[in-house]
């Protein structure tokens, strides 16, 4: 059996979906704090059991049986990311799982300036010491977040953020499906695998593939670090959120997100989809619908 953590999520919901259409029902569990969320599988024939990261014994019931477990990683900011996960992969091996999968991101390491990252390194080295089989699925930097990060540019005409640098901006649906890919598939990967688009690009790369889908001259500005955290708290934007996103374009600069594979391409057998893909399907939304597709 396959057990998924985070199941009613975007992610890892989207490889549920995927799994449905790859092995029986009964071969596939989910591990979800609220299981009213999850109806829609449990009545599919999908295992449904309540497990969260910090309720031990809980977790550890809802991986029974399971020679496979996908760990979705904790998005609660300020939280004990790494703790938690500690905890997951404990139940996991306690469960008797034979391989843990983990949903990682390109290019961690314990000096990143980027938060998440160091948070993923710190629990690629948890799995390491955890004695079984384990895959972290370093995916690409999700190419929705170009939706708040990119700001109100179809209104202004301007791309106004701080300095960056190239990133290989992944479409999230395409990891979805390539982690079913990896769960189902013969071929083994042991430790890290990176999954990203085939390139990496700038915002001026971004202000240019914009111009040309809109037939508008979308100009990018740099803004001095400090005064777009400004411009975000004046915005309504919580100033630790906002600093948080300003680490991604330190990272960014520093080129820890530049890495662009073929692997990606290799397990979906086609070409993962581009920014500009994302933004041919943004052109032809509303700017409501934009807005609500980021959350």
């Amino acid at each position: 059996m396959i057990v998924i953590t985070g199941a009613t999520g975007a992610l890892n919901g989207a490889t549920v979906e995927h799994l449905l259409k790859r092995i029986p029902a009964d071969e596939i569990g989910v591990s979800v704090r609220d299981v009213a969320k999850a109806r829609h599988l449990a009545d599919r024939g999908v295992r449904v059991r309540r497990g969260s990261y910090d309720e031990p014994a809980a977790l550890r019931e809802s991986f029974e049986g399971a020679d496979q477990v996908l760990l979705v990683s904790q998005n609660e900011p300020g939280g004990d990311g790494a703790g938690l996960h500690r905890m997951a992969i404990e139940a996991a091996v306690a469960a008797g799982a034979q391989r843990i999968l983990y949903t990682s991101h390109q290019n961690v390491r314990g000096d990143s300036p980027f938060a998440p990252a160091r948070e993923h390194a710190a629990t690629e080295a948890l799995l390491a010491n955890s004695g079984v089989a384990w895959t972290s699925l370093r995916n690409g930097f999700y190419a929705h977040s170009l939706n708040w990060l990119l700001g109100p540019w179809r209104q202004t005409g301007v791309i106004a953020a701080p300095a960056d640098g190239a990133v290989s901006w992944t479409d999230r649906a395409d990891e979805a499906e390539a982690a079913a890919i990896v769960l189902t598939g013969r071929r083994s990967f042991d430790g890290p695998i990176t999954l990203t688009a085939r390139r990496a690009v700038t915002f001026d790369d971004i202000a240019a593939i914009a111009s040309e889908l809109t037939g508008r001259d979308i100009k990018r500005v740099v803004v001095d670090d400090e005064q777009w955290i400004a411009d975000q708290v004046a915005a309504g934007t919580p100033e630790s959120m906002a600093r948080m996103l300003l680490s991604f374009f330190q990272a960014a600069r520093s080129g820890h997100f530049a890495e662009a594979g073929p692997l990606l391409a290799e397990l979906l057998d086609r070409e993962p989809r581009t920014v500009g893909d994302l933004l041919t399907d943004r052109a032809t939304s509303s700017p409501a619908s934009s807005d609500a597709s980021s959350a």
